[in-house]
């Protein structure tokens, strides 16, 4: 009988052995979805797919999805990818938690579904999953810019095709400069017709620097480095002060998407001063890397690039936005540059004429304007 036993084991062992291995998951593979509250004839679900952290391993991340509820074109609908401002670090500062109130936070959501886009709105990495999010990393938001429009096309009602622009805001604005530069090694199954940065962070050293006297900056340099100390694993004593810890730590638990949470971190800010950040973060290793490799540079040339940047603009500086265009005029990228009398907070709404006009032409295939010295506009590749 033992031997039968045993006999019995290895044909169910072989019969598990040569079944077929189950399928990996892929960056943009869709693990679930739920209808919730939509704009007037339309069609919005939360999702949740998969991505890649900086690891190179699957991650989980959630977003939002939009859609008309009228009959998708032939080939599906344009997609516009949205890239949201800061709301947090933390996981409960998702965008998506909140379904009631979330399609607000996309500009002229109504609008954009009414002229036939389904629109995309990634939480990136951390925010609606488990963290730590890593804030202004350049890659991990993009991939997960990138992974929500392939997960886009995984909603049957959603007719999404493959053709896309990125559009964000602030720290969307950062992520997706970093899709421009990413898209065509990560995501070549997707089609980017252009990126449409908003009051983007560009040169994150200057900026962290130049905005430590205000509030708000420290508020933002607190989650930046508190991020990054956990996302690298740095010890976050070699970038503040030893009193400023704990006051770092709880800014981190905060979030910024209502006043009576702008309330709470600003109050649990107050005691942070413009020194409260140590000055060798800049120069010493690894911090003064982080800085560099999540400072977007350069992206291909034939990607069409709108930028839009408030002339009184605070927090992200218009002298280096001006700058981040200047170079990118000077190794031939075609930039449409408009400059508007505003500044950061609503400068996405502020912008939305502009851009959504620019993001129609890019639809279409029309010649790509520049605002660079010396340029026509010319046709897409």
């Amino acid at each position: 009988m033992r031997f039968l036993r045993r006999i019995a084991v290895s044909l169910v062992a072989a019969l598990i052995a040569a079944r077929p291995a189950a399928a990996l998951a892929r960056p943009g593979d869709l693990t679930w979805s739920g209808a919730i509250a939509a704009p007037a004839g339309a069609h919005a679900w939360r999702i949740r797919y998969e991505s890649t952290g900086l690891d190179g391993k699957p991650i989980p991340v959630t977003g939002l999805l939009y859609a008309p509820a009228s009959a998708a074109p032939p080939g599906g609908r344009p997609v516009i990818a949205w890239a949201h401002p800061t709301t947090g670090v933390a996981e409960k500062c998702a965008v998506s938690l909140d379904p009631a109130g979330s399609s607000g936070r996309t500009p002229d959501l109504a609008d954009l579904l009414k002229r036939g886009y389904a629109v995309v709105a990634t939480d990136y990495p951390g925010l609606g999953t488990p963290g730590p999010h890593p804030y202004l990393v350049g890659v991990s938001e993009a991939r997960a810019v990138l992974d929500s429009v392939r997960a886009a096309q995984h909603v049957p009602a959603a007719a999404a095709s493959r053709r896309f622009v990125a559009w964000g805001h602030s720290q969307g604005g950062h992520a997706v400069l970093f899709v421009g530069q990413i898209a065509a090694s990560y995501a070549p199954d997707l089609s980017l017709l252009g990126v449409a940065a908003v009051s983007p962070p560009t040169d994150l050293e200057t900026l962290l620097q130049e905005n430590l006297p205000d509030g708000t900056g420290r508020i933002l340099a607190s989650y930046a480095v508190w991020s990054w100390s956990h996302v690298y694993d740095y010890e976050l004593a070699g970038a503040v002060r030893k009193r400023a810890i704990p006051i770092v730590n709880g800014v981190a638990r905060d979030c910024l998407e209502t006043k009576s949470q702008a309330y709470a971190i600003a109050f649990a800010s107050a005691t942070l001063t413009p020194r409260f950040v140590l000055p060798q973060i800049y120069t010493t290793l690894p911090w003064s890397a982080t800085f560099s490799n999540n400072s977007p540079t350069q992206m291909p040339k034939d990607v069409p690039l709108f930028v839009a940047q408030g002339e009184s603009d605070t927090i992200v500086k218009p002298a280096v936005t001006a700058a981040y265009v200047a170079r990118a005029c000077a190794r031939g990228q075609r930039v449409a540059f408009d400059r508007f009398d505003g500044g950061h907070m609503g400068a996405g709404a502020t912008t939305y004429g502009a851009f959504v006009l620019w993001a129609a032409h890019r639809f279409a295939g029309d010649p790509v304007p520049s605002t660079c010295p010396s340029t026509r506009p010319t046709s897409p590749p």
